[in-house]
């Protein structure tokens, strides 16, 4: 094994005219009117002679499976790496460029598709970033510390719910150690501090972490790549103060200071292994309402914000409700939609969903699709506590995948999504069976 070789290099992704930003229901009029911060596709290459690995983070909220599998190709077909060997993922920044069609918005003429010119650029930079992170290859060391970001982010529905506040940070330096080459990390929460009557393109609070650590410790020319762990039932909605600019930067500062503060404490070696691990399951599909269920779902959701409103009851607790209302929306149209047999054909284009874990050294870090609950991230760390989860990684496959509890409480996250209870467990079995036997072979 010979030492290690690394580059980086970020590309932005910001729209170059008008875009509609997604995330936000009811919102079919929020076109974007200029630019906060810019959106950026971050990449990390990394090399020890034997195996080669690539990380390629995208603030954006949500990718394709065509346009991992499309990208992924190019980026393989020009360096040689594996696609196996390519993780890209998107940070779910609620004020970004819609990238997809969503088809539970098919019955409205009014909600836009996602832009093509804007997918080639989205694309292009992807694949910018990937080679440029290759072609900047050299002698390097790297290490890893876990930040504690307590305070920046709590369960959505619970805030004394389970949550995972830890941000594990993976810096990578010149052989002399006198040049920071990247930095990336992992935080499990919604980027969802600004809302829907922001018309900024923004990278939410991540940015501004990115842009903090820029300024004060790392240097304005080493890229930052940003992951969103598992964060199904993750937001700022008990932490957050207001839904401006200013609180994004304090919470993004928060996660930054923390982030600053064991950096100086990471210990480097350039003496790494690295191996990939790739495997394909067919997650099932949740049990749906009838039309008929889910229309009685959506008039009692409706009761219930309404009472919430009428009785000024805790904004966050009003929120609760209203982001309910719009899952029972969603509840319904996935019903009509299953009632027409077309649900299947879209599930099963979303299929197989694929786990990709890529280690570097000591340390895994596994990607899984869609949006899960934090509870299935913890219940594999706390199985193997080198291990960090990222979400929302290569395919979007449908939304939430909600715990078992969750599934029977209903609200927004179980009425959302196209999975079931099962598919997080699945994800949960099949990593710690691919993680076993790398686990036995170090031991």
């Amino acid at each position: 094994m010979e030492s290690l070789k690394a580059g980086a290099a970020a590309t932005e992704i910001s729209p170059k005219d008008s875009q509609y930003l997604t995330g936000y229901y009811h919102a079919l009029d929020r076109y974007s009117t200029g630019i906060h911060d810019p959106l950026l596709s971050c990449a990390l290459y990394l090399s020890n002679g034997q195996n080669r690995v690539m990380f390629i983070s995208n603030d954006i909220i949500n990718l394709t499976k065509e346009i991992s599998q499309r990208t992924r190709k190019r980026i393989s077909e020009e360096t040689g790496i594996p696609v196996s060997n390519i993780m890209i993922t998107a940070s779910h920044t609620h004020s970004g460029p819609l990238t997809y069609d969503n088809i539970k918005y098919e019955h409205d003429p009014n909600y836009p598709k996602a832009d093509p010119a804007y997918i080639r650029l989205f694309e292009q930079g992807i694949v910018s970033a990937g080679l440029t992170a290759y072609r900047n290859a050299q002698a390097a060391q790297a290490g890893l510390a876990v930040a504690d970001g307590t305070g920046v982010g709590s369960n959505r529905r619970d805030p004394c719910g389970p949550s995972d506040p830890e941000a594990p940070v993976l810096m990578v330096k010149t052989a002399d150690c006198k040049v920071n080459i990247a930095c990336m990390m992992i935080y499990s929460m919604h980027p969802t501090v600004l809302h829907k009557d922001s018309t900024l393109v923004t990278a939410d609070f991540p940015g501004m972490t990115r842009q903090f650590l820029q300024q004060t410790i790392l240097g304005e020319d080493c890229p930052v790549l940003y992951h969103t762990g598992p964060s199904g039932n993750q937001s700022p909605r008990y932490v957050a103060e207001q839904k401006t600019f200013a609180e994004a930067k304090r919470l993004g500062e928060m996660l930054g200071r923390a982030t600053a503060r064991v950096i100086p404490r990471i210990t480097y070696t350039s003496s790494l292994s690295l191996e990939s691990y790739q495997h394909f399951i067919d997650l099932p599909r949740k049990q749906l309402p009838t039309v008929a269920q889910a229309q009685a779902l959506l008039e009692r959701a409706r009761e219930k914000l309404d009472s919430c409103q009428r009785t000024n009851q805790p904004r966050a607790i009003t929120r609760t409700a209203y982001s309910d209302w719009t899952g029972t929306e969603n509840a319904l149209q996935l019903a009509r939609l299953n009632e027409q047999g077309r649900l299947t054909a879209y599930y099963e284009s979303l299929l197989p969903a694929e786990i990709q874990i890529l280690k570097v050294g000591p340390w895994s870090f596994v990607g899984w699709p869609a949006d899960p609950f934090v509870e299935y991230a913890l219940s594999v760390k706390d199985r193997y506590g080198d291990t960090f989860i990222i979400s929302h990684v290569n395919t979007p496959l449908g939304g939430y995948i909600v715990t078992e509890e969750a599934a029977r409480q209903g609200g927004y996250e179980a009425f959302s999504g196209v999975s079931g209870p099962d598919a997080g467990k699945m994800l949960v079995d099949t990593t710690l069976h691919v993680l076993e036997p790398v686990s036995v072979r170090r031991a």
